[in-house]
């Protein structure tokens, strides 16, 4: 269904009669965003303002998960000091050496139209959640993966890396020396905090959602890891410009999610990340 149909919506909702909504609907890339932004904000925003409408009108108890994304920070991030590593950029702020908390400013920053997109259905969620009293969640997902995800070049990193390995096609590193820093989420791990909310939601609540500390990796490291899982080299170009908006280092803090969900962790690692989506590839082109 086209997420601009508002009635439409509306209409399927009422006839569904869920007991949750999972909005993870999507434009999903921050650089193709440019040439499309009618589209993109349709999608993003309006899209989830529909359906957060929809909800409303059939009922204001069930819970309502929306998967955000780490670009409503923009490129706030990079403004942290940073201290430069054989291999990767890290934190020298020890404010932030557990990761990005939810309380990090999401505004006076460069975004992407893709990122204010996305802020736009992001705050839309908490104020239907804080003004109707709708029990929500806001997900500011990081890297999400998974052996099924089709990654692309301008968006789902480590699947478009590991494809290019797989296939010996040439991957193209995108400024900040290649050490630019990631966390990584199996989508297991993902669907189970959905789950765990869902059994007992809050209200209007904002969780940063990704591998966390442990589970993060450079450019160069993501080709040192995969170079050992396939015997082959990775093939690379370098350019010195960055991606527009793009950060020097992102990865999760999860401690809210953790003290708001024990029963939620982190259960893949990201060796078994590797493993799963290199799997994935080879089943899919064997």
């Amino acid at each position: 269904m086209d997420m601009r149909d508002r009635e439409g919506i509306i209409r399927l909702v009422s006839e569904v009669k869920p007991d949750a909504i999972v909005h993870t609907a999507a434009q999903p890339s921050h650089d193709r965003a440019a040439s499309i932004p009618f589209d993109d904000f349709d999608t993003n925003a309006v899209g989830t303002l529909n359906m957060l409408e929809a909800t409303r009108r059939y009922r204001l108890d069930i819970p309502f998960v929306y998967m955000s994304t780490n670009k409503v920070y923009g490129d706030a991030p990079n403004e942290i000091p940073m201290k430069e590593l054989e291999t990767r950029w890290e934190y020298a702020d020890e404010t932030y050496l557990n990761g990005i908390p939810e309380t990090f400013r999401i505004d006076q920053s460069k975004h992407s139209i893709f990122g204010a997109s996305k802020v736009a259905g992001d705050v839309m969620v908490q104020e239907y959640g804080r003004y109707f009293g709708m029990p929500s969640c806001v997900l500011r997902g990081g890297c999400l993966t998974g052996p099924n995800h089709t990654g692309v070049e301008l968006h789902g990193f480590l699947s478009y890396l590991i494809k290019c390995n797989l296939e010996g096609k040439m991957y193209h590193v995108f400024g900040y020396k290649g050490k630019q820093v990631r966390d990584n989420i199996h989508s297991y791990d993902v669907a189970r905090f959905m789950e765990e909310f869902i059994k007992a939601p809050r209200v209007a609540e904002v969780y940063n959602i990704g591998g966390g500390k442990n589970n993060t990796c450079s450019i160069w490291e993501a080709f040192e890891m995969i170079e050992k899982l396939s015997g082959k080299k990775m093939l690379y170009d370098y350019t010195d410009e960055n991606r527009i908006g793009d950060h020097i280092c992102y990865y999760s803090d999860l401690s809210k999610m953790r003290a708001h969900y024990p029963a939620w962790d982190i259960t893949r690692s990201l060796e078994q990340i590797f493993r799963e989506v290199y799997e994935g590839w080879q089943a899919r082109e064997a």
